[in-house]
């Protein structure tokens, strides 16, 4: 069980209020955060994750209304409970626009004590309940990350031993034996490297998905899988047609195993006879795959068909793996900044529609008056920092990387050039992310750098740095420098 305290949020601008509200809610475990207006209260959520909200109605500048849209409106507070708090009449017609702006209730003053209380103790245990629950799911995908890690060694020394004993075995009857063997330890290899995969999604949101970024055909890809696949099924048709330019940047490694995963469905789930049809189009500002087959998918289980461990796609033949093989390619696909989808009829059959972009919209924030914009990453993680650089740079910044708080504090003052973003990671070796913040801070050139903080513990970050919470969405990382950077407007309050 977490002993990290739950944090509810009182905004209102009358001090007197706050210190009431204060009195009636507090309790162990339980830190009141206290906000004298609406812009006080996104700067509070900007680095503090709350389980309540009490929003004062009539408030100067910021109402309680417009700061409830505010917080409906960023992905980070959008699901933070609200209760609208008002010395106002019972008007029916305010009550009905609390409740339209997102809130769970409404309450008048005078405040019954009791009831207030009643109603925060049921937020105060829902909240800590589900956060037992996510730490309980992120120890058990921890753990299955590590075991597939470790199980990948002794696996590929038992492969290797059957591939030498394939060598010196004469006798057929030994030599099927050993067959078998590869077969199923390689068939356990992909197992672990989907689990692995999953891990990847749950705990680093994508991240490591794409490992390189390079120029790459689509088309090419396409036809080279296909290829192998024909070797696998020499008696099923593939047809494949390529048009228009299918070039753009990406991990060729990764799209092989999507269009592999694909089309190997296709041929393994289709009607017999028909062949699967693999159609490449290069559009302006996106490539289009759609692999064709004549199979149908149950509408039942359409809604599911990308979700992990979903099972097989049909009862028309076995599966090789866990079920997470739609659930990998789609996760593929949206770390490119992509997608896949999916139709089924019994007129048409099936198609699954690859999207991969071109080049990604926010790429012209990239630069400014013709200056490449420099981004510094500072991160613990080899891997992650390696991934964060080669997105950065596929979006034409500038990257340079940084392993702990000291390298970090090096680059930032004895650097050529500095830094015009930071993404800082808050767990570090040597110096920490919170202490190189607060130097910079203390530094009149470098505290006008902005500073993204990626934790898992949003609290942890300090008052002034831009939060986006771990697991790390790379779209969202991306997105946000691109509006911190982003001349014409400022940021706003709540990633």
């Amino acid at each position: 069980m977490t002993n990290e305290q739950v944090k509810f949020l009182l905004v209102d601008d009358r001090p007197e209020n706050l210190i009431a509200l204060e009195a009636l809610l507090r309790r162990d475990g339980l830190e009141i955060l206290k906000a004298c207006s609406g812009q006080h209260a996104l700067e509070l959520l900007l680095v503090h994750e709350v389980a309540l909200a009490f929003l004062d109605v009539q408030m100067p500048e910021m109402d309680g209304f417009e700061l409830a849209e505010l917080m409906r409106g960023a992905e980070r507070t959008k699901h933070v409970p609200i209760i609208f708090v008002t010395a106002g009449a019972r008007d029916p017609q305010r009550i009905f626009k609390g409740y339209e702006t997102g809130a769970v209730d409404f309450l008048c003053k005078p405040i019954e004590p009791h009831v207030l209380k009643g109603k925060a103790d049921v937020f105060f245990d829902l909240y800590k309940q589900r956060k037992e629950l996510t730490n309980a799911l992120r120890l058990n995908e921890m753990f299955v990350g590590i075991l597939g890690h470790d199980l990948r060694n002794p696996l590929a020394a038992m492969l290797n031993g059957a591939q030498l004993l394939n060598h010196h075995l004469k006798e057929e009857q030994h030599l099927r034996v050993v067959r078998r063997m590869t077969s199923a330890g390689r068939r356990m290899t992909d197992m672990i490297e989907q689990l692995l995969d999953l891990t990847r999604v749950r705990l680093a949101g994508g991240l490591g998905f794409v490992r390189a970024r390079r120029r790459l055909d689509v088309g090419e890809l396409v036809q080279r899988t296909v290829e192998e696949l024909r070797v696998s099924y020499p008696d099923q048709e593939i047809l494949v047609e390529a048009r228009g330019d299918c070039s753009t940047s990406g991990d060729a490694d990764r799209l092989l195993q999507v269009f592999s995963n694909l089309v190997g469905n296709a041929l393994n789930h289709g009607v017999a006879g028909s062949p699967v049809d693999v159609a490449v189009d290069g559009k302006d500002q996106e490539i289009l795959v759609r692999v064709h087959n004549q199979g149908v998918i149950a509408a039942e289980l359409l809604p599911t068909i990308f979700d992990p461990f979903r099972g097989k796609q049909t009862n028309s033949s076995p599966s090789r793996g866990l079920g997470l093989g739609l659930f990998i390619s789609q996760q593929i696909a949206i770390s490119h900044g992509g997608g896949v989808a999916v139709e089924s009829n019994e007129n048409s059959g099936t198609v699954f529609t690859v999207r991969v972009p071109r080049r990604s919209a926010r790429q012209q924030h990239a630069h400014a008056d013709g200056v490449q914009r420099r981004v510094l990453i500072v991160d613990d993680g080899e891997h992650i920092r390696d991934s964060l650089r080669e997105a950065f740079e596929e979006d034409g910044y500038a990257a340079v990387t940084a392993g702990n708080g000291k390298e970090a504090l090096e680059l930032l003052t004895n650097g050529s050039e500095r830094p015009d973003v930071v993404v800082l990671d808050l767990v570090l070796p040597i110096v920490d992310g919170a202490r190189l913040y607060q130097a910079m801070q203390h530094d009149p050139h470098l505290k006008r750098i902005p500073v993204i903080v990626s934790s898992s513990s949003p609290t942890r970050a300090s008052s002034g740095a831009i939060v986006v919470p771990k697991p790390l969405e790379l779209d969202r990382l991306l997105d946000t420098v691109a509006d911190v950077l982003r001349a014409d407007q400022p940021l706003s309050g709540v990633r």
